[in-house]
């Protein structure tokens, strides 16, 4: 059927660049259960059930998502605390150059002395953090991110595209013990993980937790009614996701499932069919390609992440690209100041099909932290009081003890990663393919780890507190002249 002249003309008009709202929590394993502004988002849009952080941990994940590249590619900002080269690009960086009015609140790249390396303000873009609120509990910060939005918003010139990143700082620990209950909720409600030991402090520990995502949430739903307000909801490309995942044991930190695979949401109504469940393996390196095209911005020959916007856009749920998205990748190096001479757990995972592959490169460290030093990779708080205190209890050894150098799970069977499959001979083939596939990504990804360079990452600074009970090296913001590195 011959195409009209009004269809013709629509055809050749530009298409309206979209704005775009990033919404990343501070630590949360997928799921996203009980979250309206999240389901009104997924109603909206597309659900990722396979969403992968490119680390457990905070810092790492955030810069390789900003610059669309594995944590082992981008030198000190690959590890916690260190530093941000000033040569790393950024994709708010682009959308600045191509015309967008860019900006935050709360937590942005980081934690990272990126002031040290010459950036003028946070990797993710301008801050706007003055509006501020009465915290309903301790824990919580005092930003009123939805408030900050709406300052971003008025000063956006008149036309201009906009970008947000919503750095939201919970769930992060510390909570307030008990204000989940004094919130209304029940002890039965909370969902135990089937990595953690189930009682109830434990589930108590969990329902504070879920208060903090609601918290999150609540301002997620402040800044969707504010775009839908001023009839910018339609046109605007909204990303809810977290960083890596939730502060208990076995999960932040860690390379087992609930560490890296994260809850994320998608929204884009303009271009976009909702109420999607889209099966695919993704990884947050996808997002800075994806935001780029999304913008009509040319997208870095060195980002390794792949557009989203296929999957956004097919209109279809389930398995849309299985045959070029096979595999995702994560890794950990350093994450809190927890072994003697400030030395941190190198660990690289791959995710292909139902199985998770682990590669504990130094199995002889303890991977949540030198004991002396309280376990220090696992955050403070009811759970992990709890554990410590019942080490007899059978998920012990799991969360704080030494671990074998090569883990095997069937996510799909078994996503709580308790029954490791390495050893077992009906999957030394599985476990071999994996390691080889994986040895053979890390080479061509270039991992300091895989070319004999792996003393790099024991020699850069931390510029955060440091534990001097640990001994050995631990002077903040230096580099650890026993290594290899810069000195």
């Amino acid at each position: 059927m011959p195409i009209s002249r009004r269809q013709l003309l629509l055809s050749l008009v530009p298409a309206r660049r979209p704005n775009i709202l990033f919404c990343i929590a501070d630590d949360q394993s997928y799921p996203s259960d009980g979250l309206p502004a999240f389901a009104r988002v997924a109603a909206n849009g597309v659900t990722f059930r396979n969403a992968y952080s490119l680390s457990p941990g905070c810092a790492p994940s955030r810069a390789g998502l900003l610059t669309g590249r594995y944590p082992w590619q981008l030198g000190e900002a690959g590890t916690h605390a260190a530093g941000f080269p000033r040569d790393l690009v950024v994709y708010p960086d682009l959308l600045a150059k191509a015309g967008y009015h860019i900006g935050i609140t709360g937590k942005g790249a980081g934690p990272a002395n990126f002031a040290r390396d010459g950036w003028p303000h946070n990797p993710a873009g301008p801050a706007f953090n003055q509006a501020k609120l009465t915290p309903p509990n301790a824990g919580i910060q005092s930003n009123d991110y939805a408030a900050n939005f709406a300052r971003f918003l008025e000063a956006r010139p008149a036309g201009q595209p906009f970008y947000f990143w919503f750095g939201c700082q919970e769930p992060h620990r510390a909570y307030e013990p008990g204000a989940g209950l004094r919130a209304g909720k029940r002890l039965a409600d909370a969902k135990v993980p089937p990595h953690l030991p189930d009682n109830e402090i434990v589930r108590s520990d969990l329902l504070d937790y879920q208060h903090e995502l609601e918290h999150f949430d609540t301002h997620l739903g402040r800044m969707l009614d504010l775009l839908a307000q001023k009839g910018e909801l339609e046109n605007t490309l909204v990303v809810v996701t977290a960083d890596n995942g939730m502060p208990f044991p076995g999960a932040k930190a860690t390379m087992f499932d609930a560490g890296i695979h994260l809850p994320l949401a998608m929204q884009y109504p303009a271009q976009v069919k909702g109420g999607r469940v889209v099966g695919d393996l993704v990884s947050f390196a996808d997002f800075a390609p994806t935001l780029l095209e999304a913008a009509g911005v040319a997208v870095p020959a060195n980002m390794v992440g792949r557009s989203l916007l296929p999957l956004l856009r097919s209109g279809r749920s389930g398995l849309v690209e299985p045959k070029v998205r096979r595999r995702i990748f994560s890794g950990r190096e350093r994450h809190s100041h927890a072994r003697r001479d400030n030395l941190g757990y190198p660990a690289r995972a791959m995710r292909e099909g139902r199985w998770l592959y682990i590669w504990n490169m130094r199995p002889d460290r303890w991977p949540a932290g030198d004991p002396i030093g309280n376990f220090a990779d696992i955050d403070d708080g009811a759970t992990k009081t709890w554990m410590m205190a019942h080490r007899d209890h059978p998920l012990f050894a799991r969360s704080f003890g030494l671990q074998p150098e090569e883990l095997l799970f069937d996510v799909e069977a078994d996503p709580g990663c308790l029954r490791n499959l390495a050893g077992e001979p009906g999957y030394a083939k599985r476990r071999k393919e994996l390691r080889t596939t994986l040895e053979r990504e890390l080479k061509r990804q270039g991992d300091p780890r895989l070319l004999g360079q792996g003393d790099l990452w024991e020699s850069y600074p931390r510029y955060s507190p440091m534990r001097k009970i640990l001994g050995g090296f631990a002077e903040e913001g230096k580099y650890n002249p026993s290594y290899s590195g810069r000195q």
